[in-house]
Order: C-alpha cells, then sequence, then structure tokens
C-alpha cells in the first residue's frame, strides 16, 4: 500500500460524525464535473473514483440522493467549452472543474453557479477569485501549485548519474499562462544546482518530437514538463518523443511516470479531490463559495520508475530513492 492512501485512509476514517450525517431534507440533488482529461484516461477514472468515494463518505450518494453528470474534455479546448456550456444549462446546484481551462470557460457561462475547482495553478493571477482567503464570487477551491516545487524539479535532475547540466522546461504558452512563475522559480534556483535553464515552448502535439529531438543532441540534457493541461493530455506524445531520444526527464505528475516516465514530484490529485468533495458537501448544505477560502496543496507525491532508468542507463541517487512516495520496480 502506498504511504498516500494509507493517510488518506486514516483521513477518512477520522471524519466527524457531523460530516458523516445524512443530510436531511435534502432531496435529489445535482453536482455536474468538467475535466480536462478523457473519459478513459486511467487519471480520469482514478479521480473519478476518488471523488465519488469521498463524496459517499458524507452521505452524497451517487443516483441516491445525488445525480453527477458527467463532462470530459479530453484536452481539447473547443470540447471542453461545449462540455461547459451543456453543464450550466442543466443548471446543477454546483460545479466541479477539474484544471485551468475548466474553470475558464464554466466562469464565462454562469456567474451564480457555485464552481469548485481543483488541480488549478495561481487562481488570482488568471482572475478567478479576488484572493485567496476572500475568493469574493461563485468560485473557490483547491490549487495544484507551491513556489519549492519548481526547485524540487531541478534538483531531482541533478541526482541521478550522469547529473543534468542543461534542463528544458516542457510547455504550452496558450494553455499554461501561469508558466511564468515556474521558470522564474527554475532560474533562480538553477545557479547553486549548476544546471542551466531554457524554455521549450510547443503550441501543438506535432511540435513536441522536434523539440524533444533537439534537447537530445545536447550533452547532459534533460527534460522537464511543466504543469500544463496540454502535457498531460498528451503524455502519451511526451513519453514516446523522451524514450526515442533516450532523454531523462521529471514530470509534474504520477500519471507520466505510471505510463513510462523516469519521475516525478507534485501535488497528490486525489488529497485535492477529497478535499474538493467536502467543499461540495458544504455548499450543498447551504455554504457560499465566497465564504470558503481557496487552498493550497498540502500533500505532494515523489515517484520513481526503476524500469525506465535502467532503459535510459542513469542511476537514481539513494538519497532520492529514499525519499520516494513511490518506487516502480
Amino acid at each position: 500500500m502506498r504511504r498516500r492512501e494509507f493517510i488518506g485512509i486514516l483521513a477518512g476514517a477520522t471524519l466527524p460524525l457531523a460530516a458523516r450525517a445524512q443530510p436531511s431534507g435534502a432531496g435529489m440533488r445535482h453536482l455536474g464535473v468538467l475535466t480536462v482529461t478523457a473519459a478513459g484516461d486511467p487519471a480520469t477514472e482514478t479521480r473519478t473514483a476518488v471523488l465519488v468515494e469521498a463524496l459517499a463518505a458524507l452521505d452524497w450518494k451517487e443516483a441516491g440522493n445525488l445525480r453527477i453528470d458527467w463532462r470530459h474534455g479530453s484536452g481539447e479546448r473547443k470540447l471542453i467549452a461545449e462540455f461547459a456550456g451543456e453543464l450550466v444549462a442543466l443548471a446543477p446546484d454546483v460545479l466541479l472543474a477539474a484544471g485551468t481551462p475548466c474553470v475558464d470557460e464554466l466562469r464565462r457561462r454562469t456567474s451564480t453557479i457555485p464552481i469548485v475547482f481543483a488541480v488549478v495553478t495561481d487562481p488570482v493571477d488568471q482572475g478567478f477569485v479576488v484572493s485567496l482567503a476572500h475568493p469574493g464570487g461563485n468560485i473557490t477551491g483547491f490549487t495544484d501549485y507551491d513556489g519549492p516545487m519548481a526547485g524540487k524539479w531541478l534538483e531531482m535532475l541533478t541526482q541521478i548519474t550522469p547529473p543534468a547540466a542543461r534542463v528544458a522546461a516542457l510547455y504550452n504558452p496558450a494553455t499554461a499562462p501561469f508558466a511564468h512563475l515556474m521558470l522564474r522559480a527554475m532560474h533562480d534556483a538553477a545557479p547553486s544546482l549548476a544546471v542551466t535553464v531554457r524554455e521549450a515552448p510547443v503550441h501543438d502535439r506535432a511540435g513536441i518530437a522536434a523539440i524533444i529531438a533537439a534537447l537530445a543532441a545536447e550533452k547532459n540534457a534533460a527534460l522537464l514538463v511543466l504543469p500544463d493541461f496540454f502535457t498531460i493530455a498528451n503524455r502519451a506524445s511526451i513519453l514516446a518523443a523522451a524514450a526515442q531520444a533516450n532523454l531523462p526527464a521529471v514530470y509534474w505528475n504520477r500519471a507520466f511516470v505510471a505510463d513510462g516516465g523516469l519521475m516525478s514530484y507534485g501535488t497528490d490529485n486525489d488529497d485535492l479531490f477529497r478535499r474538493a468533495a467536502a467543499y461540495v458537501d458544504r455548499i450543498l448544505r447551504g455554504d457560499r463559495p465566497s465564504e470558503l477560502p481557496v487552498q493550497n496543496p498540502t500533500k505532494f507525491e515523489l515517484t520513481i520508475n526503476l524500469r525506465a532508468a535502467r532503459t535510459l542507463g542513469v542511476t537514481i541517487s539513494p538519497s532520492l530513492l529514499a525519499t520516494a512516495d513511490e518506487v516502480i520496480e
């Protein structure tokens, strides 16, 4: 059993009785869920299961006293926009948005239906909320980025043998407007790690292979994939190109490593969905989003794929392995 799963079980076991009490007189309530990932994506299936389980623990049972309408955008902004319109037209009691573009498309269509978000970076600068402590509108939720994460990604690439000396940060400027925060943090951390960092913007799926192949021609180069709904939706192409180039890489989400990537460090997204379920519960019971502060991540997970390390011909330092939450043999 993974450490994070054990912690999650303990957290569920210690829910206060008030939180588990059956909603009285609530009748059938309605939740709309919009995600950036595809319906058959393992990441989608995991998050769906976590959300349904967390809501059930709060006595909101799907097809019992809670109707849930699901829409999954498959990484396509046009489809996400279409599904956002569909969900708003259904007039649910609450909307749950998983990912920045989902929040953006939903808020364009409603200022009255409460929106709870998860896996969103920098909601203040993006204009989703007025402030973290006082969201001020119909939107609140849980962010997926903490400042020290960017430096941790770089440090991980220096804890392999041979260590990385040149790191390219891959992201799509059109879908990651917050990337400047991470890039600034990486440039600040780079000198102390004896690493140079450069941007590797990619604008469509077709450009992924060429950018990664060019990086592979550099000595002691490595790839750093930034949080971005484009990168998670196109992770198969990114992983294939990195493998073809025999390039070590660090990713922001465990899903990359589960699919064959080298290593990842990021927010425990299962935890974000459990916490988002608690906000859905509170809103269904009468709380307003403007009264629920936006919360930053508190749980993180480091995953290492030793199979991938052997294939790449790199060695992971014992100290990094010792801190891993999960090691894939």
